[in-house]
């Protein structure tokens, strides 16, 4: 056992595959937290997605073996936060396999890491396997037990295979047989869920006892049931998890499959808690200068207050890193979930008493602080948009829970039609209603609040159904050179000021542009002459405008951009503006609006206004010259 730094965990973790002299690993970045190219899903929630394009056989450009710590978010573990292991924001040590080293290897490398790289105790680690489907003809994984059985052999220790623990606890077992809802991996969870076509495999997970003082304390609620790897009392914490895709789902069953993977995910603020021998994440070095800092502020100790400390730890962090990669909060997906944690924090902040205006944007620098320098943050560049875009959202939720707060102090009964007035009128979110009447012993009804919040949304579709398509009030020629001129805008923006800007929506008559955009802070002069500028020299260049037919993922895959991409079809149109098509290029979007076939056609602009449409947006508009 022995204690490291989260950098020098990390850093052994990629050197040791990047070492390995059968087969080396190129070390890849962390890809973004918004994710690029998928519109399926708002946040990256795990070290697979970004490498699914290659675990379904495509070829990596730095070859079949891969190593990585990559960022994630998981806005469904939200609810989770207060227990020893759970957080929203964690990163997943991840190493892979395209068609190259497979289960003997991933095994014994992952097994002689952890005991021998980063020392932890062999008699501490527990190891489950997939059970087997008869029904599927897909067999138990003998092979990856026995594989476990000589790991854990070579280091002295007798490792007995048993199965149903779920059923019969741990019955003196090293090794344990669980079902598909445990042990086995695809997008869509249990083998039987399997589209044809989709890949998918058993895995062999591994886990950590901190000991079973955590589970036989008097005030534990598991302390009489069967004790078993996968319970959620804390003594066992899944550590790693070892995907062996296998398979593939055809029209016949499964087909083992030609080019077999390996996907491995560790959780790093678990395995950073296990080094140290500290059963609780939040008590590691991830954390704990936060939660310090919120002991000083509110003079209440962690052990007396660990829910509500565990929660603004998580939330400010998982914060931090969303504004980072260009998240701002909103009312609608990835900034909503950037507001809700921001405002939870903030309201937990309140209910210990804490100055949380103050507090809670000074404790994102304690979060730069510690990863500066780690997946692209540096804390003197960005500490101040950070600082400004939480203290603007908690300063405006501090006029919002005072007007909440009053609402609620004197309703004898928050029903669900009051829960849903504070989330229209003041952004209240169900949870945090939620959580403050409970302070008073209120229950609200759910079904209401989801009835009115229904009538809600579709009264705000039929008030939207005669907007103009693409936002176009005609198709002349003015408004055409106007609309070619938003693709220039944008680039231009993303080049300037980075690209965490975002189109939020554009209107377009034949006398101006108006054009919204995401950005924490109003355009300086420097910032809108450079914008300008830029625009007026891709018009003078005379560039070609270029229209391309493709499927939807052929399109995001060739880099064209699209932050609506829900409206698209399974064919979308790319306008391309550049010289080639393929590489050299300044502007790729989706788009079904009219455009100029070239630049020149455009003639120079200007910019005549920019000024806040809303929180976290930008309004800028735009003239003909």
């Amino acid at each position: 056992m022995s204690t490291l730094t989260p950098n020098q965990l990390r850093q052994k973790y990629l050197d040791f595959f990047a070492q390995k002299v059968s087969s080396r690993h190129a070390i890849v970045p962390s890809s973004s937290l918004v994710p690029e190219n998928d519109p399926t899903t708002l946040f990256t929630g795990s070290g697979m997605q970004p490498m699914m394009p290659y675990l379904l056989g495509a070829a990596h450009p730095k070859g079949a073996c891969l190593v990585d710590s990559q960022k994630c978010f998981r806005s469904q573990d939200i609810e989770e936060v207060g227990d020893n292991r759970h957080t929203t924001f964690f990163e997943m040590l991840g190493n892979w396999s395209l068609g190259d080293y497979f289960k003997k290897e991933q095994l014994k490398w992952f097994f002689q890491f952890l005991t021998e790289e980063i020392h932890l105790d062999p008699k501490r680690i527990y190891v489950t396997v997939f059970r087997g489907l008869s029904d599927l003809n897909i067999p138990r994984d003998e092979e990856a037990a026995q594989i476990w059985v000589k790991l854990f052999a070579e280091k002295g220790i007798d490792a007995p295979i048993v199965d149903f623990p779920e059923k019969n606890g741990l019955q003196n077992g090293r090794i344990f047989y669980y079902d598909e809802k445990k042990n086995w991996w695809s997008r869509v969870g249990a083998p039987q869920n399997m589209p044809e076509g989709e890949p998918g495999g058993p895995d062999s997970e591994v886990f950590f006892d901190f000991g079973a003082e955590l589970r036989l304390h008097e005030e534990s609620i598991f302390k009489d049931e069967p004790c078993h790897v996968n319970c959620d009392c804390g003594r066992f914490v899944e550590i790693g998890n070892n995907v062996f895709m296998t398979y593939v789902r055809t029209a016949a069953g499964f087909e083992v499959l030609k080019q077999k993977n390996i996907d491995f995910g560790g959780g790093f603020e678990r395995i950073l808690a296990a080094t140290s021998d500290q059963a609780d994440v939040f008590e590691t070095a991830l954390f704990w200068p936060i939660i310090s800092d919120l002991e000083k502020s509110s003079g209440k100790k962690y052990e007396k207050n660990m829910h509500s400390m565990q929660v603004i730890a998580d939330h400010i962090r998982a914060a931090t890193f969303l504004i980072v990669d260009g998240v701002l909060p909103s009312n609608k997906g990835q900034g909503y979930v950037l507001r809700r944690l921001l405002r939870r924090a903030a309201l937990k902040s309140h209910l210990l008493g804490v100055d949380f205006v103050t507090f809670i944007p000074e404790l994102t620098a304690v979060v730069l602080d510690m990863y500066d320098g780690i997946h692209n943050i540096l804390k003197n560049d960005q500490q101040g948009q950070v600082f400004t875009v939480v203290e603007d959202e908690v300063k405006r939720f501090q006029k919002t829970l005072a007007a909440g707060l009053k609402i609620v102090e004197h309703s004898q009964n928050v029903d669900g039609k009051i829960a849903f007035d504070l989330y229209q009128t003041y952004g209240f979110p169900l949870e945090l209603t939620t959580e403050i009447v409970q302070q008073k012993g209120i229950e609200i009804d759910i079904e209401t609040f989801h009835k009115e919040f229904q009538k809600h949304k579709d009264l705000s579709r039929s008030a939207s159904a005669g907007v103009f398509k693409g936002g176009l009030a005609d198709h002349s020629v003015k408004t055409t050179k106007y609309h070619t001129a938003t693709h220039l805008l944008h680039a231009a923006l993303r080049q300037i000021l980075g690209t965490h800007v975002q189109q939020k929506g554009s209107n377009i008559t034949g006398e101006r542009m108006r054009f919204d955009f995401t950005h924490h802070a109003a355009l300086t002069d420097e910032e809108k002459t450079k914008v300008e500028h830029q625009i007026n020299d891709w018009i003078a260049a005379k560039l070609p405008v270029t229209m391309q037919k493709l499927k939807k993922e052929d399109a995001l895959n060739s880099g064209a951009i699209a932050f609506f991409i829900e409206k698209y079809p399974d064919e979308v149109t790319v306008y391309t503006i550049g010289k080639d098509a393929q590489k050299d290029w300044v502007s790729k979007e989706f788009c079904g609006g009219p455009h100029v076939q070239n630049t020149g056609e455009i003639g120079p602009i200007k910019i005549t206004k920019e000024q806040s449409a809303s929180a976290g947006i930008r309004r800028i508009y735009v003239e003909l010259a």
